[in-house]
C-alpha cells in the first residue's frame, strides 16, 4: 500500500483542516516551514508521491498554483493534485506544470465529459475522481453541498468512464485522527477493476494496517504525521510502500 504525505495549501501556507471547515485551520510553518520545505521532508524520508491539496482555491478565496509549480519543479516525485478545479483549463494547466494526477471532485458530478477529455489528453491515471462522503452521501463544492450519489452509485458511473482511481475521504473522520471509515473503504475495494486511496481519519500506524488488510491501494496521511503520530520513515518500515 502506498503511503501518500499531505500537502494542504491556504494563503501559500500548509495547514490541516477540521472536517474541511475553513475556521479550523492550523498552520505548521513553524514546525515543517514552506511548503516546499516540507516536500522535499516528505521525499527525503521514502515518500514516493505526494498528495496537494489547493484549499484557497477549492473554497474559491484564491488559488496557490504557483506553489503547486515550485514543488512539481524541484521535488522529484510524482503529485497528485486537488481543490477547486472546476474546469478543463484549470486540470489542464495543472497537468502542464508538473501534476502527475488531478484529483476532480465537483467537476466530476457536473461534467463527466471532461473527464474523458483530460484522459484522452493526458493518459488513463491522469484522473483520479474523489468520493468525499458524509452519511453516506457524496459533497462537492469544497464539502458544501450534498448530492443525492451515494459511493456505490459514483463507483459504478465512473468506472463505466474508464476511471481506475478513486480518493475516499469520509468528512465525519477528516482530521480528527479517530481512525478511517473502514466500512465504506472495504465496500468500495470489492468492486472489481478499483483503485481506492483512503483519506480521513488516520490517527495510527494501526489504521494504516486496517487499510492495508481491506484492500487499498494507498492511503493519504495529512495531520497524523503534521502532529507527530507517527514519522513517515515509521509507518513505511511498518507498512512499506
Amino acid at each position: 500500500m502506498e503511503l501518500i504525505p499531505a500537502i494542504d495549501l491556504m494563503s501559500g501556507k500548509i495547514v490541516r483542516l477540521t472536517k474541511g471547515k475553513a475556521e479550523t485551520a492550523k498552520s505548521y510553518e513553524s514546525q515543517f516551514g514552506t511548503p516546499l520545505q516540507a516536500a522535499e521532508r516528505w521525499r527525503d524520508e521514502g515518500a514516493g508521491k505526494l498528495h496537494i491539496i489547493d484549499l484557497d482555491a477549492a473554497f474559491s478565496i484564491g488559488d496557490n498554483r504557483s506553489v503547486i509549480a515550485e514543488i512539481a519543479k524541484n521535488v522529484s516525485r510524482p503529485i497528485q493534485v486537488g481543490g477547486g478545479i472546476r474546469s478543463y483549463k484549470v486540470a489542464e494547466d495543472l497537468l502542464k506544470t508538473g501534476a502527475a494526477q488531478v484529483i476532480l471532485g465537483s467537476l466530476a458530478f457536473s461534467d463527466p465529459t471532461v473527464i474523458t477529455k483530460i484522459q484522452g489528453r493526458f493518459g488513463p491515471d491522469s484522473v483520479i475522481v474523489a468520493l468525499d462522503n458524509q452519511d453516506g452521501r457524496i459533497m462537492v463544492d469544497g464539502w458544501q453541498t450534498t448530492t443525492a450519489m451515494t459511493v456505490d452509485d459514483a463507483l459504478d458511473k465512473y468506472v463505466k468512464l474508464g476511471v481506475q482511481t478513486y480518493l475516499i475521504t469520509s468528512i465525519a473522520q477528516d482530521g480528527m485522527l479517530t481512525g478511517p471509515d473502514l466500512q465504506t473503504l472495504n465496500a468500495a475495494t470489492m468492486v472489481p477493476n478499483v483503485k481506492v486511496i483512503a483519506a480521513g481519519g488516520i490517527g495510527t500506524i494501526g489504521d494504516l494496517s486496517a487499510l492495508k488488510e481491506v484492500g487499498c491501494e494507498g492511503a493519504v496521511i495529512g495531520k497524523a504525521l503534521y502532529e507527530g503520530r507517527f514519522t513517515l520513515k515509521e509507518a513505511l518500515s511498518n507498512i512499506g510502500v
